[in-house]
């Protein structure tokens, strides 16, 4: 059976007037997208202009919810009770979701945002809250989120509650000693030669190399791009073909079939 891996983005970030990454640019070259659902970034226009855009490239839709700070992109840590993060994940998971049936496409999975990101990384009541919306919203459950997942409580909630985890690797970021990632406040863009080679060692040896060259093991079945960076295109282009060129088929992926804590 041939492998297949999945490249996603973050996209849908644009907001009114004010445009944010290389959306139509790199959807020829991904295989599933996380669209801004209108607390971080996005609003309706630009989320049903990107999900045209998406079933146009046969590219698989998940949901991408933030923390409501616009003016900060979600980025800024807010305090939220567990009840809070439940139901700002059901309004913004069910507009992407409206959105999507409306263009006969299903929510893939659901990938969370910048601080929103963080928080439900350490929080177990925060994490708890927020698998509980997707499933009681998402038909088929599947959370996106950095290698190594079990560092996150919200994956190890997940996991246990038979949500489908998938791993995700960066290739415009960097990896501290313990695998964790190396947030900047811009996208520089990335090397592509240094991207060459950092590829070449996960598929040959499952790891990547942190800031200080040490040896990381990482098992990853997603490679994600941020899609404001300013070399994004030429990323994912170098990205796709050093899969290609090692007989990874490229698709989305699907998730588990069934899955405890929601009916069959």
């Amino acid at each position: 059976m041939a492998r297949t891996f999945d490249i996603n983005i973050d996209c849908g970030e644009s907001f009114g007037n004010w445009q944010m990454g290389a959306d139509e640019a790199l959807m020829p070259h991904i295989t599933t997208a996380n669209l801004a659902c209108g607390f971080h970034a996005g609003d309706p226009m630009t989320m049903v202009k990107t999900v045209r855009l998406a079933k146009q490239h046969g590219v698989a839709v998940g949901a991408h919810p933030g923390l409501a700070d616009l003016q900060g992109f979600g980025r800024r840590t807010m305090s939220l009770s567990p009840d809070e993060v439940y139901a700002d994940t059901l309004y913004q998971v069910g507009a992407l979701s409206a959105v999507l049936k409306a263009h006969d496409m299903e929510l893939h999975h659901v990938k969370p945002h910048g601080a929103l990101y963080s928080m439900l990384s350490v929080s177990e009541a925060l994490g708890e809250a927020f698998v509980r919306a997707m499933i009681e919203i998402c038909p088929r459950p599947m959370i996106y989120y950095p290698a190594p997942v079990e560092n996150h409580a919200v994956t190890r909630i997940a996991a246990k509650m038979g949500i489908d985890v998938v791993p995700e690797l960066y290739f415009d970021l960097s990896y501290d000693d313990d695998g964790g990632l190396v947030l900047k406040r811009a996208n520089e863009g990335a090397d592509l030669a240094d991207t060459k080679s950092r590829l070449a060692r996960f598929l040959e040896h499952g790891e990547v190399l942190s800031i200080n060259d040490k040896p990381v093991a990482m098992a990853a079945r997603s490679i994600c791009l941020h899609g404001d960076g300013p070399n994004a295109v030429d990323l994912a282009r170098t990205i796709r073909d050093g899969l290609t060129a090692a007989n990874f088929v490229l698709e989305p992926l699907m998730p588990a079939p069934t899955l405890s804590g929601k009916a069959a």
